[in-house]
């Protein structure tokens, strides 16, 4: 099951090259920006229940499918690209097993402990 859900991702992270492929920015921006989400990290070094919550704001798939569409609803550019770089982050991340964290431990995901 775990492939499969690993699977899953992929083909999501593949969907977010393809999106992006529709915006008017060179390849390299979406190389460039793909591992910024993982600013929300930076929570940790306070705790980690701020760093759960500020990571898991920029992970969490439903955040960032609002993002995005509200970037190609009202046809905000810069909007769309951040919805796509962090679907396909997050995307990504959970290829790799990262998933959302829990308060208590980085290590403690939605996925499982790493």
């Amino acid at each position: 099951m775990k492939n499969l859900l690993k699977l899953e991702e992929l083909a999501m992270f593949l969907f977010s090259i393809y999106l992006f492929s529709f915006l008017d920015y060179a390849w390299w921006v979406y190389l460039l920006l793909i591992l910024t989400p993982d600013i929300g990290m930076l929570g940790y070094l306070v705790n980690p229940n701020l760093g759960a919550m500020i990571y898991n704001l920029f992970h969490h798939k439903g955040i960032v499918l609002m993002v995005g569409f509200l970037g190609f609803w009202w046809g905000i550019t810069e909007l769309q690209l951040a919805g796509i770089i962090l679907f396909g982050h997050a995307s990504m991340d959970r290829v790799f097993g990262y998933g959302l964290k829990f308060n208590d431990n980085f290590k403690h995901t939605h996925l499982g402990n790493l």
